[in-house]
């Protein structure tokens, strides 16, 4: 089984946002991160659509739980986020 965070929200500059996200890039590995994918609409650049793929959907929880607390709630931590991420956890099943 696999679970994919699809995470999506608005951001003031998306210079700034990939930095910010590129600094978590041990954060992510750490916790499980087996791929990740990154998009935006054609029309808007500053709106991001994220998936990050776990092994497990516990691993994705917890992942979504250190965001919360460590990333999102810290503005220097997230310096182009505007507003509140919108989050969903899809579980594929084996096979």
């Amino acid at each position: 089984m696999t679970a994919t965070l699809h995470i999506e929200h608005a951001i003031s500059d998306p210079v700034v946002w990939r930095a910010a996200f590129d600094r978590f890039a041990p954060a992510r590995r750490a916790a499980g991160v087996r791929g990740e994918r990154i998009a935006h609409p054609e029309d808007d650049p500053h709106r991001i659509a994220l998936a990050l793929d776990f092994d497990t959907e516990t691993d994705a929880e917890r992942f979504l739980v250190f965001l919360r607390t460590h990333v999102w709630s810290t503005p220097d931590a997230s310096p182009a986020l505007v507003g509140t991420p919108e989050v969903s956890i899809a579980s594929s099943p084996p096979g």
